[in-house]
């Protein structure tokens, strides 16, 4: 018999308490949240639990706490002594190591404005904050005793975050005990099916401005032709301008600029979308659904846009070969960002990787052959009907066109 229903989204903050239910073969609901929950708990936080005889919790490590203590464990302690740690470990990760490195990387991906010294001061602050973990672990295998525990579960979902972000190799090189630690629990059997894919970076993620439109120079008055010297043999030759990888590909039958002209200026039902799919050539391009990952922590429906316009900036570089819509859906602290993008080529990476926020969406591709993918498609793309985010079906509040 179920012991309740567990409310998450697919956000790192699902992992602790799904991971403590496995461990302890509980029989819960899972769910994205619907009404139900919107009623049992109006200030709308997840990770979100509500028992069989109606308890309802929530906040991260609260419910991952109390999920722990349905069945006779180690996963809180085995002492009173422990079972302070585990809520000391677990609330220093969400509240202290979490918001460090959340200051560092919401800026460096337009998430929120960008600012160095906060960027630096968070990146220090979370290294701070690491140093901290680091001499711990040094001495231990776990954090609490010497079996693992809910806040070693919550405290690697939340070092993922580092260390897919803002920790790269000169940090995994100077915190070996940290890196041992994170790597050993990512492999146990409770938590793999989440880090399954997951890779440390080479370098930290770096925060590229968004280019500026430049104001055409009046042309020069003509000047008398003069005869070209040679460079001097000390000049060190100019850097040739960087080619974007799409730019090697032959030349489309598919006219992209023809198409974004259609879109602009025609209905979008009506008129472009049977143009684009008459004119369509799949052998050169490709469409993907781009999925924001982190929809929980989105708030206001005008700031997740803002989100969308800086992303949209900072893949200037690829607007020659890809256009799409990503539309934000829902209401305020409770929305989702979705679009539907078209790529020349039959890779996305090569198009998007040019943002440095590129990793914060999902990417799947589609199959206009299949009926619901080409219906995607053509919703995102018109705006005039409910789109589906996080399993839900929501109304479109806002979003931009990419083109």
């Amino acid at each position: 018999m179920s012991v309740g229903t567990l409310y998450i989204k697919n956000t790192f903050r699902k992992i602790a308490p799904l991971a403590v239910a496995k461990e302890l073969g509980l029989d819960i609901n899972v769910q994205e949240p619907d009404a139900k929950f919107a009623e049992l708990f109006p200030v709308k936080k997840i990770p979100a639990f509500v028992s069989a005889d109606g308890f309802a919790v929530h906040e991260l490590f609260a419910v991952t706490v109390y999920l722990a203590s349905l069945k006779e464990s180690t996963l809180l302690g085995s002492t009173k002594e422990d079972y302070a740690s585990v809520l000391k470990w677990a609330s220093f990760a969400n509240q202290d190591v979490w918001q460090a490195i959340r200051s560092a990387l919401f800026p460096i991906t337009g998430r929120s404005p960008y600012n160095k010294k906060a960027v630096d001061a968070g990146i220090a602050e979370a290294e701070t904050y690491a140093n901290v973990l680091e001499q711990y672990l040094t001495k231990h295998t776990y954090l609490v005793g010497e079996r693992v525990t809910a806040a070693d579960f919550v405290v690697v979902s939340v070092l993922a975050r580092g260390f897919d972000s803002i920790w790269a190799a000169d940090f995994i090189k100077s915190h070996p005990a940290l890196t041992r630690y994170f790597s050993t629990l990512i492999k146990q059997d409770t938590l793999a099916e989440y880090y399954t894919e997951f890779k440390f970076r080479e370098e930290p993620i770096k925060y590229t401005p968004p280019k500026k439109e430049e104001k055409p120079k009046a042309a020069p008055k003509a000047a008398p032709a003069a005869k070209k010297e040679a460079p001097a043999a000390d000049e060190t030759p100019k850097e040739k301008k960087e080619v974007h990888p799409l730019s090697l590909l032959p030349k489309s039958e598919f006219v992209l600029d023809e198409w974004k002209r259609v879109y602009s200026n025609e209905e979008t039902r009506e008129t472009a979308l049977p143009w684009f799919w008459s004119h369509y050539k799949p052998e050169e391009w490709s469409l993907w659904k781009v999925a924001y990952k982190y929809n929980d922590e989105l708030t206001l429906t005008f700031m997740s846009n803002n989100l969308v316009g800086g992303f949209f900036n900072r893949l200037s570089a690829s607007t020659k070969y890809m256009f799409g819509c990503a539309v934000v859906a829902g209401e305020n602290n409770d929305n989702g960002i979705v679009g539907a993008f078209l790529v020349r080529g039959q890779d996305f990476a090569p198009a998007f990787d040019v943002a440095p926020d590129w990793e914060s969406y999902d990417y799947t591709k589609l199959d206009i052959t299949k009926p619901e993918d080409k219906t995607f498609v053509e919703d995102i793309w018109s705006w005039d009907k409910p789109v589906e985010i996080d399993g839900k079906l929501k109304e479109v509040a806002d979003g931009k066109v990419l083109k």
